[in-house]
């Protein structure tokens, strides 16, 4: 009850002008346009209304546009939405409501928020899951990561973010599992709904 009065909260304060992205559609579309081709993800806006309405505001925002994928872990997941490719952290909204505990499971094809120990603070950093990351979900001893969406197109070319060269130990940032040459978000596009 409690997240339910916490969710119409914060959608009736106008979370964002994202609302105004196919307001009518639950499940609206968003082209990833990568420099390893397109994907294709399908949001959840019904599951997950203020993940999806968060996601939402920084494409609308032109925020991912030319972003990196910093963290790639072959056969779990690859990260990005949150650095220029100069390792510039880029401006954040608000942190936002966990909904991990949705129904909707951290499973292969799936985007999820990412986020630091504390369960409430992703903000507009994401992940594509690589398998079925059962760890990621929410369980009787804490929160999980909130999936909001799944790939339907462009399988192919999130295995290929996740097959590129990464370094043990990254020179400029200190994190492991840093691409070599970090593939490129160029932008997100709201597909037309049909």
């Amino acid at each position: 009850m409690r997240y339910l009065v916490f969710a119409l909260a914060l959608l009736l304060s106008g979370v964002s002008a994202a609302q105004q992205i196919q307001p009518d559609n639950l499940f609206p579309k968003v082209k990833f346009i990568t420099t390893e081709g397109d994907i294709v993800v399908e949001l959840n806006r019904a599951k997950a209304p203020i993940t999806v309405e968060n996601f939402l505001t920084y494409v609308q925002a032109g925020s991912y546009n030319n972003t990196i994928f910093h963290r790639i872990i072959p056969g779990f997941v690859v990260q990005g939405g949150g650095y220029t490719e100069e390792f510039e952290a880029k401006t954040m909204f608000d942190p936002i409501f966990n909904e991990s505990g949705n129904g909707m499971l951290n499973n292969y094809g799936t985007i999820a928020m990412a986020r630091v120990s504390d369960p409430h603070s992703a903000t507009r950093q994401f992940y594509f899951n690589l398998n079925d990351n059962e760890s990621l979900n929410p369980s009787s001893k804490g929160w999980g990561y909130a999936v909001f969406g799944w790939v339907v197109s462009g399988e192919d070319v999130m295995e290929k973010l996740a097959s590129v060269e990464t370094e043990f130990y990254h020179e400029q940032t200190g994190w492991p599992n840093v691409p070599k040459q970090p593939p490129v978000l160029k932008k997100i596009e709201v597909v037309p709904q049909q």
